[in-house]
């Protein structure tokens, strides 16, 4: 007889991780409770010998750091705090892109970032092990790495796993240093992309991979805009996505003088406390499109777009609207207002890829799968090139 007999139905739903752990016999647990809660969820999980997804944020970085102590005991790994993305074994946690099996792992401080290099890899027709999502502060110097550490490790042992991928917004040099030594003893080739001053955007290191992996680079696709006539002044980058939003920031440092330039990380804990993730509600960012359109020092808004399962389930719908209002609203003031999105998803992906960059395009925005091509398109255009 099942749990349910003795005339009483069945049996109640499991009320706390360990319980459901017990029930299921899993491996893996994804909390996704609020800040204040997930930490208790997340050690739950932990001591009834489960892998954790901590997809939540808002989690005091002291609770963070008991989490990946206990892990580190019991030989367990703690993906998180704010994991945006994760990929084990075929199964994805959070905003997590459809893509193919296949021989390199990544670890990544870094959603966006990795969902970038997870859609690169995939269009080049690479596919991944495991993507383990450690969260945005593992390579903090509070943090030391912990996570990436340990995943390292565990990538090191996988037989699936040949070429490892270390991505994450800029870490502290000290921990980027331990990185690059465990990197340099794992047994297989490591490529690391630490965003900062000088080093690879996230498309040069995918091609690296790429290569590494022993396939045929081809640049990322791009639907181009119609030309416009300008002048565009600054550059407002309105971004979901944190380590996009800072690798067109540092490329934009590097390419044009100081100037009224600002990039906007709508993903950070501050906008999403009490409201959805902004790949999810696009609501913060097209009000500050208008804004933008209405300011005569803007002349190039630049946008990511990010597809995949947990993310928007048709964003187009609502942005190519807010794109075509916004340029009508700056050529009411007899401005030109160009638009540049950055498309990160894979042609699996549930909300149609192509379909979705057709429409940005036809409301006048120039689509590119590279999020440093769609960078530099905004550059040149605010430098007097063209997108």
């Amino acid at each position: 007889d099942g749990p349910g007999a003795g005339g009483f139905g069945a049996a109640p739903a499991p009320r706390t991780v360990g319980s459901a752990a017990r029930r299921d016999g899993a491996t893996v647990a994804f909390v996704s409770t609020p800040g204040t809660y997930a930490f208790a969820d997340a050690m739950d999980a932990l001591q009834h010998g489960l892998h954790v997804v901590v997809f939540s944020d808002n989690v005091p970085v002291e609770q963070e750091l008991r989490l990946k102590q206990e892990a580190r005991e019991r030989g367990l790994l703690v993906m998180g705090p704010d994991c945006g993305t994760a990929v084990v074994g075929g199964v994805g946690f959070g905003f997590a892109n459809v893509v193919r099996p296949g021989p390199v792992g990544i670890v990544a401080a870094s959603g966006t970032g990795a969902q970038q290099l997870l859609c690169l890899l995939d269009g080049a027709g690479v596919g991944i092990s495991h993507c383990l999502g450690v969260g945005g502060r593992d390579l903090s110097a509070a943090v030391g790495g912990a996570s990436t550490l340990a995943a390292l490790d565990l990538l090191a042992d996988d037989d699936a796993t040949e070429v490892v991928v270390v991505v994450s917004k800029p870490p502290a040099p000290e921990v980027a240093d331990a990185v690059q030594e465990r990197a340099e003893k794992l047994g297989k080739p490591v490529v690391l992309a630490l965003l900062g001053p000088g080093r690879p955007d996230l498309t040069a290191v995918a091609k690296t991979v790429v290569t590494t992996a022993g396939a045929q680079w081809q640049p990322p696709r791009f639907w181009p805009a119609a030309p416009a006539a300008g002048p565009y002044p600054s550059i407002r980058g309105l971004f979901a996505g944190g380590t996009l939003c800072e690798e067109a920031r540092l490329l934009a440092a590097t390419a044009l003088p100081a100037g009224e330039h600002r990039f906007v990380d709508f993903g950070d804990d501050r906008f999403t406390r009490g409201r959805p993730h902004p790949m999810i509600d696009h609501s913060l960012r097209i009000e500050r499109l208008l804004a933008e359109a209405r300011d005569p020092s803007c002349g190039v808004v630049l946008l990511d777009v990010v597809l995949g399962h947990g993310a928007h389930p048709d964003p187009a719908a609502e942005l190519a609207p807010a794109i075509v209002r916004a340029r009508n609203v700056a050529g009411a003031r007899g401005r030109d207002l160009a638009v540049v999105v950055a498309l990160v998803g894979t042609a699996d992906d549930p909300q149609g890829l192509e379909e979705q960059a057709r429409a940005l395009r036809d409301a006048g925005a120039s689509v590119h799968l590279s999020s440093a091509a769609a960078a530099r398109a905004a550059i040149a255009l605010v430098d007097g090139g063209a997108a």
